[in-house]
This record gives C-alpha cells, structure tokens and sequence, in this order.
C-alpha cells in the first residue's frame, strides 16, 4: 500500500514555523525582511507566479516589493535596477521571475544577484558551493524535495536514485542533494539509453522531464518511492505529472501527487531561502 506525499501539508508546516523565525529575527535585530520580485512583461502565468510569492510573504511576514516592467524594456534598464537591489539594505533576497522577453540577455540579468540575494539558488557561486556541500542558497524545487523525504523519514543513504531531468533549476541540483545525502545517482536525460531498465534498478525516482504522464507502471520497481516535479495538462486539459500517477501509485511506497506534491513546497522553500539570506547576512 503506497503512502502519499501531501506537499500542501508539509507546506502549511514548515510556513507556520518560518514565520515563527521571520518574527524571531525582527524582535531581535528591529529590522523587516525583504524579497524583491522583478517582472518584466505581461506573461499570464508568470503574473500568478508572481502573485502567489507575494502572498507567501504576506503569510510568513516578509516584506516584498515588487517590480514591474514593461515587455519592451531595455537591457540597461534591466540591468539597473537589479544593480541597486543587490546594494540595497532592505533587500535580502531578489528574485527575477523567468522567462524574461526574448529581447533580454536572462544570463547577464541574473549574474547580477550577487550569491547571497541568490534566493533561487541558480547563480554559479551557489551551484558550486552545492557541488562541493557547503552551505548554499538551494535551488527551491530540490530544496523542497529533501524537505519531503526527510518529513516522511525515508532514508536516503546507500539507495540507488535516478533523477530524470538535467536542468539547472531541478535535475542538476536534485542529483547533487542526492550524492550530498549518500545516495547513488544517475543523471537521465532525453538522449538516454535504456531508461526503462535504469529506472527499474532505482529506490528512488525523481521524475522532471516535463511530459505528461511519461513515467509508465512498468518503468517503476515494486516498493520504490516516486517523487512527481512535473507540472503538464493531460489530453483533456487535466493539471497532470510527468508520472502516470493512477496506474504507477500501486507499486510505490510513497509517491507524491500533481498538483498538492512537490509544487506547495518551491514556493515555501523561497521564503525559508529569503529567511536564510537575512539570518546570514
């Protein structure tokens, strides 16, 4: 019988508990906590984004400001403004909402955040000091899927995982938390041979391929535990993983669903990231 990871649970926890810390931290040093949110554009889902980490700071007690610019706007402007969050005071952690237009160079945007505002957790200094397990902003997604691993107590080391994926925002940091953990990792991606065969040696599966419902029952070893990043719509418009939940659920003993998984988790590991950033600094 598998056990269901309940990410809007394990979500609504850890938020009561950072709010607990954000006002530890104010009684302490008299000073707010700042998340600054640049969007630029007027992409419909990246306004949601946007809207839904406004409201998590309003949750935990962290002050955000908001930026919004137009879809045309240059580079230089860009550039500007990100340069004066990353000197100011008020501001602990800054974050750049993606896609950016595709007029803009996101790569010279983003290497702007210096590593301590990094509270994606996606610039090279924070990768590396991941890489080489030293303390880290981490990536959120990942980040979050530790939390749910370590909440359901499932043990890690010495487990053969397999993460499918390889980007920089979910595969690559996913497979480092992992080794960092003692597991044994394989990295799978799109030009992977037997993938089927890989995935049916593994303890674990993290699944971030982003198709629909591409992890398949026979894919999955009886017992394993199933964790679903995927966020896709199914043939009948259905929010949908990259896991074939309804037929895979039976041989897993934790599997995580979509939506309710891994998503509740990105979003509150950003403000325990932003916490993090104003603790150290």
């Amino acid at each position: 019988m598998y056990k269901l990871i309940d990410g809007k649970k394990l979500a609504r926890e850890m938020r009561t508990k950072i709010k607990q810390d954000v006002d530890g931290y104010k009684q302490q040093t008299g000073k707010e906590i700042g998340l600054a949110v640049v969007l630029v554009g007027e992409d419909p889902a990246s306004q949601v984004y946007v809207r839904n980490k406004i409201k998590a700071c309003e949750e935990v007690g962290i002050r955000s400001y908001a930026y919004y610019l137009d879809a045309g706007t240059a580079q230089a402007r860009v550039e500007e403004l990100i340069k004066s969050l990353a000197v100011d005071n008020k501001i602990n952690g800054i974050l750049v909402q993606l896609p950016l237009p595709g007029h803009l160079d996101s790569k010279k945007i983003l290497e702007l955040i210096p590593y301590a505002k990094d509270v994606d957790g996606f610039s090279a200094e924070n990768i590396g000091r991941l890489c080489m397990n030293e303390p880290c902003l981490v990536a959120c997604t990942p980040n979050g899927v530790m939390k749910m691993f370590e909440s359901e107590g499932i043990s890690l080391s010495g487990k053969n995982a397999v993460v499918i994926g390889r980007s920089n925002i979910v595969g690559k940091p996913m497979a480092m938390l992992l080794t960092n953990a003692n597991a044994t990792v394989t990295l799978c991606h799109s030009k992977t041979a037997d993938l089927k065969e890989k995935c049916l040696s593994a303890d674990i599966v993290v699944a971030a391929i982003g198709k629909a419902k591409f992890i398949t029952a026979d894919m999955i070893k009886q017992g394993a535990v199933v964790i679903d990043v995927g966020m896709n719509r199914d043939e009948n418009g259905k929010l949908c993983g990259d896991v074939d939940f309804e037929n895979v659920k039976e041989k897993c003993s934790y599997i995580t669903p979509v939506p309710g998984g891994v998503g509740p988790m990105t979003i509150t590991m950003l403000m325990y990231n932003t916490y993090l950033s104003a603790k150290r600094s």
